[in-house]
Parts: C-alpha cells; structure tokens; sequence
C-alpha cells in the first residue's frame, strides 16, 4: 500500500538530536530508514551520535561561529581527548577554553537562561544534497538547534514538530510533573534541577522565548499520545498552529513478535524452570521521570512473595545480585532489536515504573511479543496499557501496589495468557511503525 506522498519523488529532511540513546532518537531513525526503504529521497540530520545509517547528516554547528570561537574550541576539543575524567585537567582546561570562546553565550547559561546559540540552525535547509519539501523536527532541546530560528525556517518550507516530551510548553524541563506553571508563564520554578536543567531560575524568561518563536511561525505539531496533545491545548499554544494531529509511535512488529518463550530463554541462556521479571534498567537510578526508587522497593517485596522469580534488568552495567534470597541479572544495554525481542518473549511479565512518560516504545514493545505489562498509571501509557486486559496499572510511587500487580500476574496463567492475546491485537491494531509512517507520509503529501 502506498501513500500519496509516494507518487512522485518526495524530499523529507528529518531533524533531530541524536540518532542513538532513547526513544525519540529511535523513533526518528525508523521512520528515516522506513522512508529510504519507500525510495523516498530522506535525510536524517542530527547535533551528535550519528548512527550507521544511510544518508545521516551532522548539523556543523561550530562551523558558523567566529574565527575565534572556532579556534578556541578545537583547542577545547584537543584538551578533552586527554581527559581521562571528569574535572581533571583536561576537562578543566577545556572548559576554560569553551567560555573564553563564547563568555556572553556562557555568561547566560549561567543566569539560567537556555542555550539556544546554534547558528547551524539557520543553514539547515541548505545541508541536504538537495532543499527538502518537508521539514520534521524532532526533539529540539539536546544542544544543538535554535529555536528562535522557527519563524525564519517555517516560512520557507513546510514544517512538522513531533513532540516527544513538554520541553517546548515549558521554561526548561522535559517534564513538569505536578507543577502547572507551565500553563501560565513559568517562574517560581520548584524543579531547576529537572532535565534540562538550569543552574538559576530563568524559566520565565525561557518561557517566553519559546511561546514567541511558536506562536511567530507557521508549524504544525504532532503528539504521539493523546495525553501529551491535551498539554499542547492547555499551553495556550494550539490556536497559534497550522495543524495540531496525534500519531502513535510505532514499532516493526515483523521483529518484535510473539513466539517461543522455551526457545527465547535457551537462546539468551536463561532458566526454563523460573518465572522472569523484566524491566529496563538503562540511566534507570539516573533518570529523574523513572520510578527507580519505587521499583526498588517492590522489587524484594516480589522476591518475598515468590522466592524462585528471577529478577532480569537490560541496559544495566552493574554486576548480577541478590534482591533478599532472589537472583538479580543484569545485562548489558542490548542494540539489537531482534536480542531485545527474545527478552521480552522470555519474560512472565514486563514492569515500567515512571513519574512521567509519553508513548513509551518499551511497553509497545513488550505487548507485541505477547507480554503482559505492569506500568504507572501516568501520561500516555494508559493508551497503550487497559488496565485488567493488556496489563495492569498501579498509581505512580506505590511500590506495594506495584509488587502487589506483578505478583497477581505470576500467580494467573489464565489473565497472563488472555493479556498476551490482547496485547498483541492492541499493537496489530494502533502502534505498528507502518501506521505510523503512512500517517506521516499521508500529512508530507497533504502539504506539497
């Protein structure tokens, strides 16, 4: 099945970050490659870690600085290859170099103010081999766009911003969690630590800054959940956009599938004769929208209950432990996503313990394998998670509710089974990758 904007030769220029760590970044380069695989003329343009993909693009930000800024920080960059920690010399003389480079750049970040120096930024259009017909943002916080920028490049080409978190409706923080400062102007900050984090409460200026550029531009916003597109409406900023539209992440179900638990857990060497409880550990204790401090007090409250579960965490450096009497595992950060697939096919149940989420591509993942999922009740995964069908839901910071769920789901083959089920027709039905490019696709062809 084709889209319309596959018949003729479609440009597409997909901004972004990064191309490697979270699900943004893996949102971003599965449409990019879903896009070349459609012989659509897609380009993926990205501040740092450019994955191995075809037709990837890094936005040379330092290359449209001043000759003396430019020679201070390849100084900079030199200073840092021999660092070999954080504040030693190296890393000291580095940063001296960066703010004699830039001191008034370096001089607001200090104030609290958000770094949107990228002068790239204004040049984007021009780095293609070829001017693109639509533009598609992705996240702009990660240093490395300028979003005051938004007007200037909105006028010259069709735009799409999909939001990935609240950074654009806040004065800096990707989530606000319970505060609601950030309907009526910020300030008063009570998280200036929260990524992205600024040293001094700036958030009402930052506010502006962004409220101005958004409102003086021609964009169009895209959500993936629901949720996060009611925040757009309550910002205030909705009647400034062109388009407001909710598209659901998708994932590429022909790799996570359901199959053979037997098969899945010979194949990553782990025990036929126990129940496995899976869940992502990756910056999980470093991560301040994770639930870490909750997961970890269920954790031995579930070990308590069944003492022969197996307690498995991917993304996790740490050595394998004891939770109680109750093995630990850990296991490295997987890159493969047919690797990943195999966990989540050998688990009895997934956990995702968060203060804030979107759409997280975790939990789609882990339902479309056929397992069933115990998640926080908050942001978008309730459109994902039907309490009692695909999985159950548990208030957020309530780890004796959270130990509680996923013991009910070891202890009833029965709901395990008929959750697997529904789980895999939820995603059949909404969160496949295709839905999400054609949608996409459908909207690029609307606009040229």
């Amino acid at each position: 099945m084709t889209s319309p904007a596959e018949d003729s030769r479609l440009s597409v220029l997909t901004v972004n970050a990064f191309g490697l760590f979270g699900g943004a970044e893996k949102v971003a380069v599965d449409l990019h490659q879903a896009y070349l695989q459609r012989d659509i003329d897609s380009w993926l343009l990205l501040g740092a870690k450019l994955p191995d993909v075809p037709h990837v693009l890094q936005l040379p930000n330092d290359a449209y600085r001043s000759r003396w800024a430019r020679a201070l920080l390849a100084a900079a960059r030199q200073a840092e290859h021999g660092s070999r920690r954080r504040k030693d010399a190296g890393w000291l003389t580095a940063r001296s170099l960066r703010v004699l480079a830039e001191p008034a750049r370096y001089a607001a970040m200090l104030a609290g103010r958000e770094d949107f120096e990228y002068p790239a930024t204004a040049h984007l259009l021009d780095l293609p081999p070829t001017p693109p017909d639509v533009v598609h943002l992705h996240n702009l916080h990660g240093s490395y766009f300028d979003v005051r920028q938004l007007p200037a490049l909105t006028s010259r080409v069709p735009v799409i911003a999909t939001l990935h978190d609240a950074w654009l409706l806040t004065g800096h923080c990707a989530h606000p969690l319970d505060c609601t400062r950030w309907q009526t102007g910020c300030g008063d900050c009570p998280y200036p630590e929260m990524y992205v984090a600024i040293p001094r409460d700036a958030s009402a200026e930052n506010w502006r800054v962004k409220r101005d550029a958004v409102r003086r531009s021609h964009l169009r916003i895209a959500t993936p959940s629901r949720w996060l597109m009611r925040m757009v409406e309550a910002s205030g900023i909705a009647e400034a956009l062109l388009d407001a539209r909710v598209i659901p992440n998708g994932i590429d179900t022909t790799v996570f599938s359901p199959g053979s638990k037997s098969a899945a857990r010979a194949a990553l060497g782990l025990p036929q004769d126990r129940e496995i409880v899976l869940f992502t550990a990756r910056a999980l204790a470093d991560n301040p929208f994770k639930d870490y401090a909750t997961l970890a007090q269920a954790l031995p409250r579930v070990a308590e209950a069944r003492p022969d579960v197996l307690l498995v965490a991917i993304g996790s450096e740490g050595d394998s432990a004891l939770v109680g009497h109750t093995e630990h595992r850990t296991v490295p950060f997987v890159e493969d996503p047919a690797e990943v697939a195999q966990y989540y096919r050998a688990a009895d149940v997934y956990v995702h313990a968060a203060r804030a989420e979107n759409l997280p591509l975790a939990i789609i993942e882990a339902l479309a394998c056929g397992t069933p999922v115990v998640a926080s009740d908050v942001g978008g995964v309730p459109e994902l998670v039907t309490d009692g069908e695909t999985g159950l839901l548990v208030p957020v910071g309530d780890a004796q509710r959270l130990a509680s769920a996923i013991v009910r789901v070891l202890d009833d083959e029965n709901l395990r089974e008929a959750m697997c089920a529904a789980g895999v027709e939820r995603v059949a039905g909404a969160f496949t990758l295709e839905r999400q490019v054609n949608a996409y696709l459908d909207w690029y062809g609307e606009l040229v």
